[in-house]
Formats: C-alpha cells, structure tokens, sequence
C-alpha cells in the first residue's frame, strides 16, 4: 500500500498510536513461541534422528506455521496503514447510513404500532356493536314491558271518576289533571334509569295520593329519608 503523506490530525495520530502498541505486543508473542519452539526443536535433536511420530510431525507444523506468521507480521510492520480521512464527503456518506438504519427501525416500529392499533379498533368496534344490540334490545323489551303493564294498569287502576262522592267533606278537588298509575310509574323508572345517582321524583299535584300509597306499601316506591315530597322507584335489578 502506498503511504500517505499529508499530514495527520490528532485523533489519526492517536490511532496509528494504537496500532504500534498492538502491534508490538503481537510481535512480543511471537517471539516468546519462537522461543519455546526452538528450545523443543533443541530437546527433539538431542534425542537423535528417528521416525517422527503423529505428536513430533504436529509440532513440526506448528513451527512452520508460527515462522510464517512472525515473517507476515514482521512485512506489516513495514508498512503504513492508510488512514482514511474524515472528509465531508466521508461524514455524509456516514450519517446517510446510521439515517436509513435509524429509518428502518422507525418503520418497523410504526408498523407494528399500527398492527396493534387495527386489532384494537377491531375489538373495540366488535365490543360496540355488541353493547348497541343489546341497548336495543333492551329497549324493545322496556318498551314491551311498559306497554303491558300500562294495559294492565288501564284496565285495574283507572284514574277516579269526578263524579264519585267523596266519603270526607274535607277532601279537596285535585288542583292539577291527574295522571294514570301508568304514566306515574313510567316517569319513575325513567328517572331511575336516566338519572341513577338520583333517582328520587318530586311529589306534583298530578300524582294521585291514594296511587301513591298504594306504590309506598307495596314496596314498588321508596320515600326520600329527608324529604317526604320525593319518591323514588324500588331498584329491583340491582
């Protein structure tokens, strides 16, 4: 290889600083297996010259081979290592690499997020569909349900006839229209389901006080503990 001529910075001097190091201590190595190569070599001749035997050819080898490399590392060491510089060029080239690896890995990255996220929505929208079935069952059935309680109630509990006398003098005409049990009911339970944290109703003219009573004894309607003028609707399905 050619050696360069121009001059070096401080970290390419500190580099071929490196390099000397090592390679002296290789050199050292070397020597020091030279050493008891020979000296073994010494031990085999005093023996005389017979057959070599499979252990004395592997040792032979060995000294071969241990000559060649100390002749190769002894050429290098003729030798300067081109050093290549850090050039504008060299930088950019370096940093178009490390951006693409970086790239790489950023879509890989992304691209298994958006897996993840694909299933996720999938599950998600399975989920919402299911729970929108049954909120519309569940509403077809609410609506079943008040439909015949409401004809039970019409044809049981009708609202009461004005023209019925009343058996106390003292008990005054209803200030307000009187709604059916039904519609009593029906604005309990929605105020039960609408409005879960506070359930409780208040009190108005229209509600028939002896429907009232009936719903209290019977357990369907529950008083407010502070404040009698609000009812409230059992929660059965709790």
């Amino acid at each position: 290889m050619s050696v360069n001529k121009q001059a070096l910075d401080s970290d390419s001097t500190t580099d071929v600083g490196d390099i000397t190091d090592t390679e002296e201590e290789l050199v050292k190595e070397c020597e020091e297996i030279w050493k008891d190569m020979e000296e073994y070599q010494n031990k085999l001749s005093l023996i005389g010259t017979k057959t070599l035997t499979d252990s004395n050819a592997q040792l032979s080898l060995l000294i071969m081979q241990v000559k060649c490399l100390t002749a190769e590392l002894r050429q290098w060491q003729k030798e300067t290592p081109e050093i290549i510089p850090l050039t504008e060029d060299v930088l950019v080239t370096l940093a178009k690499e490390e951006f693409q690896k970086l790239r790489h890995d950023l879509e890989m990255v992304l691209s298994t997020i958006q897996s993840k996220n694909e299933k996720l929505k999938e599950n998600l929208e399975r989920i919402f569909n299911e729970l929108k079935t049954k909120m519309l069952n569940i509403r077809e059935y609410k609506k079943k349900l008040l439909i015949t309680l409401g004809e039970f109630l019409e044809d049981h509990f009708p609202l009461p006839d004005g023209n019925v006398k009343k058996k106390k003098k003292n008990i005054q005409e209803p200030t307000a229209q009187l709604i059916t049990l039904h519609e009593m009911l029906e604005i309990l339970i929605n105020r039960l389901f609408d409005v879960p944290h506070d359930p409780y109703v208040k009190i108005s003219d229209s509600f028939w006080p002896p429907y009232i009573e009936l719903l209290l004894r019977n357990g369907i309607a529950l008083r407010h503990p502070e404040d009698p003028t609000r009812i409230r609707l059992e929660a059965f399905h709790q």
